[in-house]
């Protein structure tokens, strides 16, 4: 019986993943851009990427969510779908945010120095040598974010998204067997983090620096 339950529940699967997909792109995008206005942009702009940080890793991502589908989406018919990939997409974008202002910051100052008295421009330096040494520096705290977007995707569920938390609902509710849907349920999240983060690992030391300190 278990394995029907597993079956029908992971048909749900792909629009877990493409939630995931959707929203940490989205945050990455978001999270890059204004990383580096934090750090090496002019006053006040720091101080204003440093208030929005702090505003949406202090929203629950269900308010969020919530605020996007019944207030925003009713000026921009926004489907439950993607109310709840933005919504999540934005949440995550201030980790993100924090995670590779980190790693920006965790390159020598030094090697900034170097590029602009050889003539490089700040941004050019920037994209060349401190952008490529700070994105491999941030996989493994990008990884332990892809585990957390990946998990929150069940938040459309309360939306009425028939991704896998949906699904084992609809199983719990029809065959009154609320044990077995919500174990296939949480097996399948489990398979889902563990892939995702053996492959970010995985990426992780195939791209490490070999003698940072």
């Amino acid at each position: 019986m278990f394995s029907n339950f597993f079956q029908y529940i992971l048909s749900g699967t792909a629009t877990t993943v493409s939630v995931t997909l959707v929203a940490l792109p989205l945050g990455l995008m978001v999270a890059l851009a204004f990383s580096l206005a934090y750090v090496y942009g002019r006053t006040p702009i720091p101080a204003v990427i440093g208030l929005y940080s702090t505003l949406m890793r202090g929203v629950p991502p269900i308010v969020l969510l919530f605020i996007l589908y019944f207030v925003v989406s009713g000026s921009v018919n926004l489907s439950p779908f993607w109310a709840g990939s933005l919504s999540l997409g934005i949440i995550s974008s201030a980790y993100q945010l924090e995670i590779l202002r980190g790693a920006i910051l965790s390159v020598s100052g030094g090697q900034m120095m170097a590029a602009r008295a050889i003539g490089m421009s700040r941004w050019r330096a920037v994209r060349y040598i401190v952008l490529p040494q700070a994105l491999r520096l941030a996989i493994p705290g990008w990884s332990n974010e892809a585990s957390i977007v990946l998990k929150d995707s069940s938040l459309v569920y309360a939306l009425g998204v028939t991704e896998i938390l949906r699904r084992a609902q609809q199983l719990s509710a029809t065959t009154q067997n609320p044990f077995l849907a919500y174990s296939a349920a949480a097996l399948i999240y489990f398979l889902l983090v563990f892939a995702t983060n053996r492959l970010l690992d995985w990426i992780a030391r195939r791209t490490r620096i070999p003698a940072h300190f």
